[in-house]
């Protein structure tokens, strides 16, 4: 009989993990810790609980690299992403998704696999011994203990940064005669609509209030060993970004270019707040780019002064909490195998990715490698041309030419990470636009990764 693999954590890469290990034929214990054990951060006991925004960000695989990402995760049989098309809403050409609906249904297609084991329980240190393939997937909010006993092993003091969660509003307390729904330009999403975000326009007077409230306003204190901690450029919270200058709001989450507002279309809004919705009954609506470090008071008091958000009733205020990541480019393989300890794989976001789609990619990989090394085959990491081999690259080490860490920080997919197109020409033609160069480079992302499919299909039919 195979011998389990287990895998310790049930986020997002630990579920994408766990499913492709079984799938494989492999079995696999899924440890998580909560609701024995719970999170700053985490509302429920469900795996995959999405506990910042519910967007996967751009669907759009032709332009967009996190988009490329989620087809190559759709052709590599993905649960996340099944579960996220079958549980997607309205949000123009991203794909967001009901978190309820979403985290059921991966958890559904776990416990009904008769390959996986859920056990309920916090792992307070390192995996017994006993234990001789262990995939580790707890996230950016790994328990202390197991971050601890990670530390000591590794000799290296964990890296951190800081990740900021938005606030949600009531949708029946937003003022319509105010706002209006549009996509930017009217662009038609994965849903098929192109009015799938609440706008509310404000003129500059208005705007310029507002940041001078978030400037003053009352913000969460670090603690003392916090202070160094930098945040994630790719999640700054709302205020830091006004702290850069009185414009950087209006030319990020509160541009206006675009939209139209239905109310006053003769008028040109100075800066627009958009509301992205948040689950399937469209009840509630999250505040896109307001992660926040406000407290909740001031949140309450500074968010009413949005046009049309006067009376907004909240169902969850934003918070700020402080994540972990390892120096993955010194200590993992290219297997995602802990170099000093080849029987602990490493997976998700800290592995030093950012963002759902990235950290389930990153498990998916792992759940992949593992199989594989337990079957007894070989099978080879993906090219870096593709959007998976380019982050494994990223956080193996590839982004530094003598191997060395010491500018290593979370990453999002992007094409930067991906090798340049050769000789910069397609069909005799230079390749001068960046629209173009991105369909050359995802084209040949996606023959490369069905290539390196079809390779690891036929080793495991042998």
């Amino acid at each position: 009989m195979t011998r389990d693999v287990h895998v310790v954590g049930g986020g997002l890469a630990g579920s994408e993990a766990s499913w492709q290990l079984a799938q494989a034929g492999v079995p696999v214990v899924l440890h998580e810790m909560r609701p024995i054990q719970t999170t700053e951060a985490h509302k429920t006991d469900a795996l995959a609980e999405l506990v910042c925004s519910n967007s996967f960000r751009s669907d759009d695989c032709e332009n967009n690299a996190v988009g490329l990402l989620h087809e190559e995760m759709r052709r590599a049989g993905s649960l996340i992403m099944r579960a996220a098309d079958a549980n997607k809403l309205p949000a123009g050409g991203a794909l967001a998704v009901d978190r309820e609906g979403f985290a059921n249904a991966v958890t559904d297609a776990l416990e009904a696999h008769a390959q996986i084991t859920i056990v309920r329980e916090e792992i307070d240190g390192l995996p017994t011994k006993a234990w001789d393939s262990v995939i580790i997937a707890t996230g950016p909010l790994t328990s202390e203990a197991l971050a601890r006993a990670i530390q000591a092993m590794t000799g290296e003091a964990e890296l951190a940064f800081f990740d900021a969660i938005a606030p949600i509003v009531h949708r029946e307390s937003i003022d319509m005669d105010v706002c209006w729904l549009q996509s930017r330009y009217d662009k038609v999403g994965p849903g098929g609509g192109d009015a799938d975000y609440i706008n509310c326009p404000l003129d500059k007077a208005q705007y310029e209030a507002f940041v001078a409230a978030l400037l003053a306003g009352e913000k969460t204190e670090f603690k003392d060993f916090e202070q160094a901690t930098p945040y994630f450029e790719g999640c700054l919270p709302i205020e830091v970004m006004a702290e850069r200058g009185v414009e950087t709001l209006r030319h990020g989450p509160m541009k206006p270019v675009g939209l139209t507002n239905k109310h006053r279309p003769d008028v040109k809004s100075y800066a627009v707040v958009q509301l992205r919705q948040d689950n399937a009954l469209g009840t509630l609506w999250n505040l896109v780019g307001f992660q926040t470090k406000l407290k909740h008071g001031e949140q309450v008091r500074i968010f009413r002064m949005i046009p049309g958000l006067a009376s907004a009733e909240f169902a969850r205020l934003g918070g700020l909490h402080r994540n972990t990541f390892l120096n993955s480019p010194k200590l993992l393989d290219g297997q995602l195998r802990l170099k000093a300890h080849p029987r602990l794989r490493f997976a998700g976001q800290i592995t030093g990715v950012e963002g759902y789609v990235e950290s389930a990619a990153i498990g998916l990989l792992a759940g992949r490698f593992a199989a594989a090394e337990r079957l007894g085959e070989a099978l080879a990491p993906p090219p870096p041309t593709t959007a998976f081999g380019a982050l494994l690259h990223h956080i193996t080490g590839g982004h530094l030419s003598d191997g060395t860490a010491r500018s290593f920080q979370p990453m999002n997919v992007n094409f930067g990470l991906f090798p340049p197109i050769e000789d910069g020409v397609r069909g005799g033609r230079k390749v001068d636009r960046t629209a173009t160069r991105r369909q050359v480079l995802s084209a040949r992302a996606l023959a490369d990764l069905d290539s390196w499919l079809e390779r690891s299909a036929s080793i495991a039919a042998e």
